[in-house]
């Protein structure tokens, strides 16, 4: 009599082929790698890539918190430690063999250059006296014959990260690409937003520089296969797709890929990179502060010169996808809700970034409290379900047009607005950004608490909550907290306080209603 075969156990979510992600198998014993910017788009996806390719990692992190909810978070070492921090990067660095730099200043205001100059020279100088067998960095494709003094503030400040690292000492691969496409990168965000809301475009002039975009999952391949270089090799490398296009031929491409009515593009000399990123944070949810940048950029033409890196990282069979190939792939992992990190992974600069205070820490200061309770007719796990999903296509569960002007007044004063959603729309996890809001703290089947990043006078929470009452009942908690800053937080909040009732409490309200109604379904 034959036997069944055995079950073969199922591979961890985060090692399964990846539609975005496809990498070398290891060709020896592994590494052990240091992650820098782990939290970010590139980062997240990098870390289970050298997972699968049998490496050891080590992610360096600001705030490990927001790895915790990661699907690989209990396969790698975590170190807290900022880049510009000297000593703690050191200790970060101890037996590590290569070293990825992922971190940079986009959106930043400020001196940016310098604290991008300083960051980059403590961790260069850290990795030379820890012995550090490699560093490898992702930057900007710089465009041919433009001085450096005419490029953009980021990408000069770009190909002066990587000449710093260049100069460390340790062999180093400088990675240089242009436009990234992939599910949930702010470039390919930008095309699908703009393509997808405009069927008629005035466009700036820049819509035909020409560019050489490159899919993530080629991205990745690169820069895991880097990590392997002989130890003799320590250059700029360019990297870009099959495809050179201009960006008014990504956005007609972007139509027919997603299956849109062609698209009429017409392009006028008068807009200024300020007033394109304006118009681009208007019509998708990238902020103006970030869109900036990437239109700088895109002002000249951002082709690769060679494409020496084969002879270290060999082409996949088939070739680095084309720009066609790579929307296919971005765009089923965001109709599958399938993204697993997005641009909006990395905290903005300038973002609030404090922590729920204690009240020991508050004594003699102002927080004031909105709370509310109500006890629902659902089981708690049916209460937690409407309460993980909130945001995004579910909304805010109360006075829709409120929730919309406030989105509306934030982009028009800078901050990121309603339009970032969520990542995926059933499940959120610490760091997620959540329209306005970044997910602080998730305890699954208990506590969401948000923190603010619209633009405030003061620090703002929202803690929604699952308990029960004394007679064991399902009970809704509902908590939102403001920490003014000066007198113009304290206005605000007195300004504001009188629409709490409809927004918080029909919040209260609806959600409870939510879970009800789930329950009778």
């Amino acid at each position: 009599m034959s036997q069944s075969p055995a079950p073969v156990p199922e591979e961890p979510a985060h090692r399964r082929t990846d539609p975005d992600a496809q990498v070398p198998t290891p060709d020896g014993g592994g590494l052990s790698c240091l992650v820098t910017g782990a939290t970010g788009y590139i980062g997240g996806r990098l870390v289970p890539e050298l997972l699968k390719a049998g490496h050891r990692v080590r992610c360096l992190a600001r705030t490990p918190a927001k790895l915790r909810d990661y699907p690989w978070a209990g396969e790698v070492e975590v170190a807290k430690a900022d880049v510009t921090d000297a000593a703690a990067v050191r200790e970060a660095m101890r037996g590590i063999e290569v070293a990825y730099y992922l971190v940079h200043g986009l959106g930043g205001k400020g001196d940016f250059e310098e604290q991008d100059r300083r960051a980059a020279r403590v961790f260069a100088a850290e990795a030379k006296a820890a012995g550090v067998r490699r560093i490898v960095y992702l930057g900007g494709l710089t465009p041919v014959d433009v001085p450096e003094e005419e490029l953009s503030p980021h990408l000069r400040s770009r190909a002066e990260v990587g000449r710093i690292l260049l100069g460390s000492g340790v062999p180093t691969a400088v990675l240089r690409a242009a436009v990234i496409l992939g599910s949930g990168s702010v470039s390919f965000e930008m095309l699908r937003y703009l393509t997808e809301r405009l069927p008629a475009m005035v466009t700036p002039s820049w819509v035909h520089t020409r560019i050489q975009p490159v899919a993530v999952r080629d991205v990745l391949r690169v820069l895991v296969g880097s990590a392997r270089m002989p130890a003799e090799v320590s250059r700029n490398f360019d990297i870009g797709g099959p495809d050179i296009m201009t960006y008014r031929e990504m956005m007609l491409g972007y139509a027919k890929a997603a299956r849109l009515p062609r698209r009429l593009v017409i392009s006028v000399p008068m807009l200024s990179p300020t007033l394109s990123s304006h118009w681009v944070g208007l019509i998708t949810p990238v902020p103006a502060s970030i869109a900036r940048p990437l239109v700088e950029s895109l002002r000249h033409e951002v082709v690769c010169r060679e494409h020496d890196i084969a002879r270290y990282v060999p082409d996949p069979p088939g070739g680095y996808l084309g720009f066609t190939r790579a929307l296919q792939l971005a765009l089923r992992r965001v109709q599958e809700a399938q993204v697993t990190t997005r641009w909006s992974s990395a905290s903005l600069p300038g973002a609030p970034s404090d922590p729920l205070p204690t009240d020991p820490d508050w004594a003699g200061g102002s927080l004031y409290t909105d709370r509310r309770e109500r006890t629902v007719a659902a089981s708690p796990k049916e209460l937690w379900r409407v309460i993980e999903g909130i945001g995004g296509v579910h909304g805010w569960y109360s006075f829709s047009l409120a929730w919309a002007v406030r989105g509306w007044i934030d982009r028009m004063v800078g901050g990121v607005g309603l339009r970032r959603g969520r990542r995926d729309p059933y499940r959120l996890r610490a760091g997620d950004s959540l329209d306005f809001w970044r997910v602080e703290e998730v305890r699954q089947g208990e506590l969401l608490r948000l923190r603010a990043e619209m633009r405030l006078p003061g620090l703002a929470w929202l803690e929604l909550s699952v308990g029960k009452d004394a007679a064991g009942r399902t009970q809704y908690r509902q908590r939102a907290l403001f920490h003014p800053h000066g007198l113009a937080g304290q206005a605000y909040w007195w300004s504001v306080s009188p629409f709490h009732a409809f927004v918080f409490g029909g919040m209260c309200r609806n959600i409870a209603r939510a879970a009800e109604r789930g329950a009778d379904d």
